[in-house]
């Protein structure tokens, strides 16, 4: 079967950058087949991009390369990574956008020095096209990943916001708006069962409480925040017809709490 490359980058579509990195890739394995994720990261921030990368990655056959570029190092000393976990390939800078790759056990991770995996000429300011499309595509073609450099033991974490049990309440925090301004929090709905008591579920952000969890989007009052279980799992707050971001005024940080009623 061709390989499967996926590519996320903060790149946009206005320039041509995507389009020389799928150039790259062709050249070197032109069977592979080429799903983007998104080039709307916004530039610079790598949380989002893991975040846009760990919401696929289970979504896609086994063997599939990810090449994910939000590179705000690109010409530093920062490593070139390729890492394999879950049955998946990851392929990217290592400046923590596959922190959640790296949170189990299992995973292998290589530095992508070895010049014949490379462009022969490598920029110091255009990675994605040099460095991460060759290997995606030599990945994709069957190369194994230990041939492309040698192993790496301390791949670059972020710090992940997770959420906690304090004084009877699970407190987590927004981590991300999408483009409908829907806040995702860090708080899985499989922790809520370790919130104490019985009574309804009580979600607060800046001084709210708002209305939920409801089952689906149609279920918000018009204008009204609500809490909904997301896609990825997590609680996810909501304005329906809407803005939470602009409605509440939160954003990444802002804090989340959730008790029980009584």
């Amino acid at each position: 079967m061709p390989g499967l490359i996926t590519l996320t980058t903060d790149f946009g579509l206005r320039d041509p950058f995507v389009g020389i990195m799928k150039g790259v890739v062709l050249s070197i394995c032109p069977s592979a087949r080429l799903v983007d994720l998104t080039h709307e990261i916004p530039p610079q921030d790598v949380l989002a991009g893991g975040l846009a990368v760990e919401a696929a990655a289970p979504f896609f056959p086994a063997g599939t390369v990810h090449l994910a570029v939000v590179d705000p190092g690109v010409g530093t000393a920062r490593r070139a990574i390729a890492v394999r976990a879950g049955g998946s390939y990851l392929v990217g800078p290592d400046n923590g956008l596959f922190t959640f790759a790296l949170e189990g056990d299992g995973w292998t991770a290589v530095s992508l020095t070895a010049p014949e995996y490379r462009l022969a000429e490598v920029s110091r300011t255009f990675h994605g096209r040099d460095v991460f499309a060759p290997a995606a595509a030599y990945l994709a073609s069957g190369v194994p990943l230990e041939r492309l450099g040698p192993t790496v033991s301390d791949p670059e974490r972020l710090r992940r916001p997770g959420c906690r049990l304090e004084g009877g309440e699970l407190v987590g925090e927004v981590l991300d708006a999408d483009r409908f301004g829907n806040l995702l929090t860090s708080i899985p709905f499989a922790r809520l069962a370790e919130i104490p008591g019985s009574g309804a579920l009580v979600v607060e952000v800046v001084g709210r409480r708002l209305r939920g969890p409801v089952g689906a989007y149609a279920e918000g009052g018009e204008g009204e925040p609500a809490v909904i279980v997301g896609s990825t799992g997590r609680l996810e707050i909501f304005v329906r017809a809407g803005s939470a971001r602009d409605h509440l005024g939160a954003g990444r940080g802002t804090i989340v709490r959730v008790r029980r009623a009584g």
